[in-house]
């Protein structure tokens, strides 16, 4: 027999974490995991683009798309500490990540200036992953002055902030659309 999605055990506003302790929605690890699983749900999105595809950077995003599953399972154990290895990331993982980044700046001209968000529909998408794992960042931080967390979490999601603003720019120059840096005097 299929099971119910809905099993009215938050309905008192807490919800279980792998291995069963209750907590309060409001968590600090509940924070953190569920802007982990926001995070997801936007590069969803920005996955549905068919200008991605033109980028060649679909891989990347699928494979980080798994890799947030399993930071966010991660996240949702209540046992895990800085020593506990997180399944399926490691150091090779951020440096994928690195290389993607720096495969894509090689062809993007020189910083000039703060460059505004959008440009392109993808290139927006881009700029709201990229704030959205800023958000993730913080709020594994926030975790981690209460419990220990595993470094190479909070270097995995650091780099997918500066994987999504350098995707951006990418696109813009791929789709010949020029950047609107910040004017301050505007």
């Amino acid at each position: 027999m299929k099971s119910k999605v809905y099993t009215l055990t938050g309905d008192s506003g807490t919800t279980a974490l792998v291995g069963g302790r209750r907590v309060s929605k409001d968590d600090v690890r509940v924070e953190a995991y569920g802007t982990i699983d926001e995070l997801n749900a936007h590069i969803g999105l920005l996955a549905q683009s068919s200008q991605l595809a033109d980028t060649g950077m679909t891989p990347v995003v699928v494979a980080i798309m798994n890799k947030l599953f399993n930071i966010g399972a991660y996240l949702a154990t209540d046992s895990t500490g800085a020593d506990t290895q997180v399944y399926g990331l490691s150091e090779a993982d951020v440096q994928a990540v690195e290389r993607a980044i720096d495969e894509m700046d090689e062809e993007l001209p020189p910083f000039r200036g703060f460059v505004l968000p959008g440009g392109s529909r993808l290139s927006a998408r881009c700029d709201v992953c990229r704030t959205v794992a800023r958000r993730a960042e913080r709020r594994i931080v926030a975790l981690a002055h209460t419990a220990a967390v595993n470094p190479i979490v909070l270097k995995y999601v650091n780099r997918l902030s500066d994987f999504f603003y350098v995707l951006a720019r990418f696109n813009n120059l791929q789709s010949q659309i020029e950047e609107n840096y910040w004017d301050k005097n505007a």
